[in-house]
């Protein structure tokens, strides 16, 4: 479960403190697909990112199955990231000098799993880019790219998949390809899922709508309607 206990975070900007979040508090209980919504500036990505232990909170604390990441040293952050959490950015954040195989392999070779590079080009198979293991990013679609980015977040089968806009820079076709992607990995692994999305037929995908507004959480209600799993791309 990931528990945000009175999240605050704050940012100095022109000679004045700018409140980015302001007191959440919220439970994700394990398994459950949570969209986060709102205007742009609201904190979506912020929150996010926190979640994520990209970033520490002003205060408040983030709790992730009784371990409280937002008092960790960076360090040990870093490999409870790399073994407990995914996370897939909008612009896809791949290695230039690597190609779509080695990109997927650098969190398995960081974790030290054996059967790396199989377990590699299976998940490149899995998302339909078993011809382009040798590609750089430059050779790649941006929906390719982002196919190369959901690997690589599940490549350690963390237990919770974050992702950011994942259809953001992406046309409406391509974006559903990859919605499908991440709605059968929740299925089939079990896994958290949280997204940030402006795509309202993305959220209506999710189990549990969380709105933000100015920082604060305006709305946190069940999908009323019984979304439809995706079937997996082929």
């Amino acid at each position: 479960m990931i528990i945000l206990d009175h999240l605050t975070m704050r940012l100095a900007g022109g000679g004045r403190q700018i409140t980015i979040l302001d007191d959440i508090t919220v439970a994700i209980p394990d398994k459950q697909r949570v969209a986060i919504v709102g205007p742009s500036g609201s904190g979506k990505s912020t929150l996010l990112g926190l979640i994520a232990g990209l970033d520490q909170p002003t205060s408040g604390s983030i709790t992730i199955d009784g371990v409280e990441i937002s008092t960790m040293r960076e360090n040990a952050l870093a490999r409870y990231r790399r073994d407990h959490i995914g996370y897939i950015f909008q612009s896809f954040h791949l290695i230039p000098t690597l190609t779509a195989l080695e990109n997927v392999l650098v969190p398995l070779e960081l974790a030290g799993i054996r059967g790396a590079q199989a377990r590699a080009t299976d998940l490149l198979g899995a998302v339909g880019l078993a011809s382009r293991l040798s590609h750089y990013p430059v050779q790649l679609s941006g929906g390719e790219q982002q196919r190369v980015a959901v690997a690589r977040a599940f490549a350690c089968r963390p237990p919770i998949l974050l992702a950011d806009e994942p259809t953001g820079n992406l046309d409406s076709a391509t974006g559903q390809h990859i919605m499908s992607l991440l709605l059968s990995l929740h299925r089939d692994f079990g896994t958290t899922l949280v997204l940030v999305t402006h795509d309202r037929s993305m959220a209506s995908s999710m189990e549990r709508i969380i709105a933000l507004r100015d920082g604060r959480i305006e709305s946190d209600s069940l999908n009323d309607s019984e979304p439809s799993v995706a079937e997996s791309p082929r």
